[in-house]
This record gives structure tokens, sequence and C-alpha cells, in this order.
């Protein structure tokens, strides 16, 4: 079974989803990765109200590192790049060579760029942290105005542009 809720962010409306054990996603309005059906409404779900409690303090500055429980849905490779995802350090960013290289397939650069697109849960799982190579900010299912804002969240310790 899975509940969902709705979180305000100062980067936008995201739609929170749990299952009895995790946080299945964290979807911005414009990602069109979020399932047709989030499930049953469940404002008061302890998953869903530890994210939002989270998502608070990371917001005002004051997180770092989640720890809410998650529960993604995916490939076991679209696994292996999400939990690589969580070891990018907080105001740091990798390439998606980096990323390749991380997990031990240098050659799967394109893969991981794929992998990293149809990350559920936003923000938690810092699929903002993945530049190009050259430094470019490169596509975000967010938007890359709010990747931007995130990394400029992370880098100036709290501050949002």
């Amino acid at each position: 079974m899975n509940y969902f809720t709705h979180y305000e962010s100062p980067v936008g409306h995201i739609t929170l989803q749990a299952s009895e054990t995790g946080l299945r996603g964290a979807w911005f309005d414009v990602q069109t990765t979020a399932p047709e059906d989030f499930g049953t409404q469940q404002d008061d779900h302890p998953i869903l109200q530890q994210a939002i409690a989270e998502f608070e303090e990371y917001f005002a500055g004051k997180r770092e590192v989640f720890t809410v429980p998650t529960d993604a849905q995916g490939t076991d490779f679209q696994k292996q790049v999400w939990n690589m995802l969580i070891k990018i350090p907080y105001g740091e960013t990798w390439s998606y060579q980096d990323m390749a290289i991380a997990i031990d397939n240098p050659k799967a650069v394109r893969a991981v760029g794929l992998a990293n697109g149809k990350n559920p849960i936003s923000i938690i799982v810092p699929c903002h942290r993945v530049i190009g190579k050259n430094g470019k900010l490169t596509g975000y299912a967010g938007g890359v105005d709010r990747k931007r804002q995130l990394l400029a969240l992370e880098s100036k310790g709290g501050q949002l542009i």
C-alpha cells in the first residue's frame, strides 16, 4: 500500500509518497516520472511526516544528511546509481563520469545519466549534485533553475538564491 501527502517547499510543490517501510518518492510538479496513482492520501503517515521535518531542516540549513528510510523502486542498476548519489557530500558536485567510475563502470556515463533522471526521491537522494564533466548544470527532472537553487543553498550554508 502506498500513501502520499503534499509539501510546499521553498523551491516548489513536492508530492511525497511512502510505503509501509520507507519513502518511495518526492516529485516536483514538473517531473514526468511520477506515478499516475500515488495511493491513499495520509498526511499524518509517520514516514511522510519525517520526510517533511527533514526537508524543513534542510531548507533551514540545519540538515546535510537525510535519515528518513527510503523504499525507491527501480532496476538493480538504477538502485546502484541512487545508492551512490547518497554518497555525494553536501555542498559538492560530481560529474556523470565521476559517478560511472564510482560504480566501477566507467563506460556507463549515459546509463548513469538515465538512471539519475529516473531517481524518484528528489533532494533526499541528491541527483541535483550531478553535473556535466565540463561543469555545466545539465538536466534535472525538477528543472535546471531548481537545480541551481539547491546547489546554491548547499554552497551558501542554507541560503536559497
